[in-house]
């Protein structure tokens, strides 16, 4: 009589799996704290620069960390939470795995913090088959697709002026306080993507659950995943925030899906990646920013966009303009690297328009492909109209000029409050992109 087969297969299991494990542990010592920076001497050779290790301040417990440099025979690490615990003489334990997560389509509706642990109380996460890299590298240009078709945003000062298609890069131009994560929360809800990756990189403690329950609301929350490190957490997690956000919209790219990622922001990022550089020893450059800030923007900004298949992330990125200058070097920086920018200016907020979008100075690099043949006239008629009344305003406001003087100005004049009523918009109206462009063309009284 032949033995059951269910014995052998298990060994074949169990010898499959010992076969996996790492045998050997390899871990260095503790030798030195400076600030957040922790010093470790040992096998050196064995850590690799954004590679993870482990500080065991007591048995089973251990503070995650990241390689960040190395200092002659000594390697420099910073923890992912608090150095609490750490002394001289802990063992410091080296993890060859690469850095990653596993995620599935399950993970939708979740919020997860900068390591893809989920923080909204909900039970944990299941895992997918394939490791997506924390630093995974763009698509490379020769093989990746041109963009596609307009994207209805839903927000009609973006679908008229400002066309966006699938797979462009937008910047979010704005001070604080001018109404950004109000914006970005619309195109959460109404934008025509199959997915949302939505990072938020540095927030107010305070603002995470009033974004998501009332700003993005269970609708626009059920189609996404929200990233969240909070302004009080170290340098590496804001940073780490930042990287998962583009790992998380990389896997349903590859699954042929139109995704939106949103971030906010990419300055905050920008600030973390400073503070890491300064700390491991970078020379500072303009306003303190490192040399590696301004290496690994483009890596990181350059990972949204059209992939090689059918798939695309459409990403909207935030820039936090210090003191409203608009040439401050992340801006600047960002501005040369994404496909078109979105200006946000604190005086239009004033004036109680949101949002507070300034149509002159914004610019989507794919217009005039991306506007509807049949319309452009009529967008370009409206933009000339807002530049004369731009133009003129200060005399207009003053009183110093007299009607009848230029037919130009007088119709600028007469159509600004129907175009100030047209780009001003409610958080809860939506307005489809066909919709958009009929409105400006009665205002304009042009017919198409």
């Amino acid at each position: 009589m032949t033995a059951p087969s269910h014995g052998s297969d298990r060994l074949s299991a169990l010898a499959s799996a010992i076969e996996q494990l790492d045998g050997l542990s390899v871990y260095g010592r503790v030798i030195g704290v400076r600030g957040l920076l922790v010093e470790v001497a040992g096998p050196i050779g064995a850590m690799s620069l954004g590679g993870r290790v482990g500080i065991e301040i007591a048995p089973d417990t251990r503070v995650p960390c990241e390689v960040v440099g190395f200092s002659g025979e000594k390697a420099l690490v910073m923890p992912f939470g608090g150095l609490d615990g750490v002394r001289r003489g802990c063992p410091v334990h080296v993890d060859r795995a690469q850095p990653g997560l596993k995620p599935t389509a399950a993970w939708l509706g979740r919020v997860v913090d900068a390591l893809g642990r989920p923080v909204d109380g909900g039970p944990p996460l299941p895992q997918g088959d394939t490791l997506y890299a924390f630093r995974n590298d763009p698509p490379p240009a020769h093989a990746r697709r041109r963009v596609g078709k307009p994207l209805d945003l839903g927000v009609r000062a973006l679908n008229t002026f400002l066309t966006c298609c699938v797979g462009q890069r937008m910047g979010i131009f704005a001070g604080s306080g001018v109404g950004k994560s109000v914006l970005l929360s619309m195109l959460a809800r109404y934008a025509q993507a199959d997915v949302n990756i939505i990072g938020l990189v540095g927030e107010r403690g305070r603002e995470v659950q009033e974004f998501l329950q009332e700003d993005l609301g269970p609708q626009g929350l059920a189609r996404s995943i929200v990233v969240v490190a909070t302004s009080d957490e170290p340098a590496l997690m804001r940073k780490q925030a930042a990287l998962t956000t583009l790992a998380l919209a990389e896997f349903f790219r590859d699954r042929g899906l139109q995704v939106m990622c949103l971030m906010d922001s990419v300055t905050r990022f920008a600030m973390a990646m400073r503070e890491i550089g300064l700390a491991a020893g970078e020379p500072p450059t303009t306003k303190g920013y490192t040399p590696t800030v301004f290496a690994e923007l483009p890596r990181l900004l350059e990972r949204a966009g059209p992939g090689t298949s059918d798939g695309a992330i459409t990403g909207l990125f935030t820039v936090l303009v210090d003191g409203g200058d608009h040439d401050e070097p992340v801006a600047d920086a960002v501005r040369g690297i994404l496909d078109g920018h979105i200006v946000m200016e604190r005086s239009i907020a004033e004036r109680g328009r949101y949002p507070a979008v300034n149509i002159l100075k914004s610019v989507s690099r794919t217009m005039p492909r991306s506007c509807d043949p049949a319309y452009y006239p009529v967008v370009q008629k409206a933009r000339s109209t807002l530049a004369t009344y731009a133009d003129m305003e200060e005399l207009i406001r003053l009183g110093a000029y007299r009607q009848g003087a230029s037919a130009e100005v007088d119709e600028a004049i007469r159509l600004h409050p129907a175009l100030e009523a047209f780009l001003k918009q409610a958080k809860d109206d939506a307005t489809p992109l066909p919709e958009c462009y009929q409105r400006l063309a009665a205002i304009m009284n042009e017919s198409v």
